[in-house]
């Protein structure tokens, strides 16, 4: 089969090469243009834009699937287009311009996690599993009927970004074997059934961490907004980015984290904990405003005592 393939971060760079290493043929690529990054705003191609390259499979770069874009993605005659996070909507007329329209491999387990960040808010929300699912691109959001999916058990202590990176290699493998079916006439797709929840892109305020919870939940927060949009919290008025933490472990000497009131920070002879609603946790790496990333057993011990982050 002819097929495009449109997405844009890093998690659809494997079923981009998985695609490009098929039996069909990729006649073109979508994907989002070039964006300043870093401090000195360098336009960047996507990771998706930069794989396309060293694939030389021809790219179409487009802030939205519009008018323009329809056109020149129809004029590569596909039989079906594939999206993994492109960051756009896919409207009439252009969705049934491939022969077979378009499916998606979405990463949650559908209807659960509709949306831009699913893997984030499945991590925050604490669910005892994850996964991927390929679905039919329909008008309403993430609500086609499903091809396939797969489910993998929770690790807590995996961050959002460790998640999505497993889950976009076996996801790629996944959206494959779908796209081979669709070639074979044998793929099945069935409804979605359950009550869907919804899963927005996340922003900087949610990455706040309130201290007032359970360190299960605070923990759930950090790993689900890690590495975007990042983990803080605030001390004096000063953000303070919470880079690496985890459950405080008992050191063998009187606890100082067993009388620790939420938000307040013990610095110990190696290690900083800070108190929840329950339990201490121990941050590992953090960054203060201003500052580069560094140990937290470091910078706790700069710090006053009594500190404690605010509420």
């Amino acid at each position: 089969m002819r097929l495009v393939f449109a997405g844009t971060p890093a998690a659809a760079v494997p079923s981009l090469r998985r695609l490009a290493a098929s039996r069909h043929e990729l006649v073109g690529v979508v994907t989002r243009p070039d964006a300043p990054l870093g401090r000195k705003r360098v336009l960047t191609p996507s990771p998706v834009a930069a794989a396309a390259t060293e694939l030389d499979v021809p790219t179409i770069k487009a802030a939205r699937l519009d008018a323009e874009a329809t056109a020149s993605i129809a004029a590569l005659e596909p039989d079906l287009g594939v999206i993994v996070a492109y960051g756009g909507l896919v409207r009439e007329p252009l969705l049934s311009a491939p022969r077979l329209g378009w499916i998606n491999l979405h990463f949650s387990l559908l209807p659960a996690w509709r949306g831009a960040a699913p893997v984030q808010h499945s991590i925050i929300a604490g669910d005892d599993e994850h996964g991927a699912a390929v679905f039919q691109l329909v008008p309403e959001l993430d609500a086609g009927a499903v091809f396939a999916a797969l489910r993998r058990p929770a690790d807590r202590l995996a961050t959002a970004g460790e998640t999505l990176d497993r889950l976009a290699v076996e996801g790629a493998e996944l959206l494959a074997g779908v796209v081979d079916a669709l070639a074979d006439g044998t793929a099945v797709a069935r409804p979605q059934s359950g009550e869907p929840s919804f899963a927005p892109k996340l922003s900087l305020d949610d990455g706040r961490l309130d201290w007032t919870q359970p360190a299960a939940r605070v923990l759930d927060r950090y790993r689900g907004v890690t590495p975007e949009p990042g983990a803080w919290a605030m001390l004096d008025g000063v953000r303070v980015k919470v880079l690496e933490a985890r459950l405080a472990e008992p050191s063998g000497a009187p606890e100082a984290g067993a009388a620790l009131v939420p938000g307040e920070l013990a610095p110990e002879r190696r290690r900083l904990l800070v108190g929840t609603a329950d339990a201490a946790i121990e941050l590992v790496r953090v960054q203060p405003a201003g500052r580069g990333a560094m140990s937290a057993a470091d910078w706790g011990r700069g710090l006053p005592a009594g500190a404690r982050f605010e509420a």
